[in-house]
């Protein structure tokens, strides 16, 4: 007697139409923010020490973090009005979804975003002129983009390069903000990947802090 015939039906979660927008737009965030922050913490420091004004601000009481904080506040100011403007875009122009809570988007934003400005200083502390910040970081961007799974799924990659993956913090965060808009989870899903942002961003600065220390003195 022959059996019946299985009909397959394949359903895809939280992108059913399969619309690239839903994929690239969230993870456009996080390169926009890794690309802004960094390039230009890097280059603006390094111009300062270019131009002298640096020295300038050594003399005078103001200590160190004082002189840092007062340099990557503005970018945070602005990276923040470009998370916004990003999700607006996509919300109105592509009909992207925002299925999870915008404070603990913006809110696990900020961790990443303070990895990306300690990159910054670090780059700032070893470039001597403004084109060396610029490669340094592009170097930095490259690696980004192609194996922090924006333009390819972590898992298509052969092996060695998954390994590789999981030293990029960008990675970390496109699972954050891609799960907090298209999947709407919460802070318990997600804590792994937030431990991880929290290690990174606490070597960084550390190692950010000493060296541009350092290099003050």
């Amino acid at each position: 007697m022959p059996l019946p015939g299985i009909d397959v039906r394949p359903r895809v979660w939280y992108n059913p139409n399969l619309e690239s927008a839903y994929f690239m737009i969230p993870g456009l965030i996080v390169i926009v923010l890794f690309l802004f922050t960094t390039l230009f913490t890097s280059t603006s420091i390094v111009r300062e020490r270019e131009l002298g004004t640096i020295e300038q601000l050594i003399v005078t009481p103001v200590r160190p973090i004082e002189l840092v904080v007062a340099k990557v506040v503005p970018y945070i100011l602005v990276s923040f009005f470009v998370i916004i403007e990003v999700l607006t875009i996509g919300r109105i122009v592509f009909g992207v979804p925002i299925n999870g809570s915008i404070s603990l988007l913006l809110g696990l934003c900020s961790l990443f975003l303070v990895t990306a400005l300690a990159i910054g200083i670090f780059i700032s502390s070893l470039a001597k002129t403004q084109v060396e910040a610029f490669l340094m970081t592009f170097a930095t961007i490259m690696p980004t983009i192609f194996l922090s799974g924006f333009f390819f799924p972590i898992e298509a990659m052969p092996r060695w390069l998954q390994v590789i993956s999981y030293v990029i913090p960008a990675r970390y965060g496109l699972i954050i903000i891609r799960s907090i808009i298209l999947k709407g989870v919460g802070l318990e899903i997600l804590m792994e990947q937030v431990v991880a942002i929290l290690i990174f961003g606490a070597v960084i600065v550390t190692l950010a802090s000493t060296r541009f220390k350092k290099k003050l003195e």
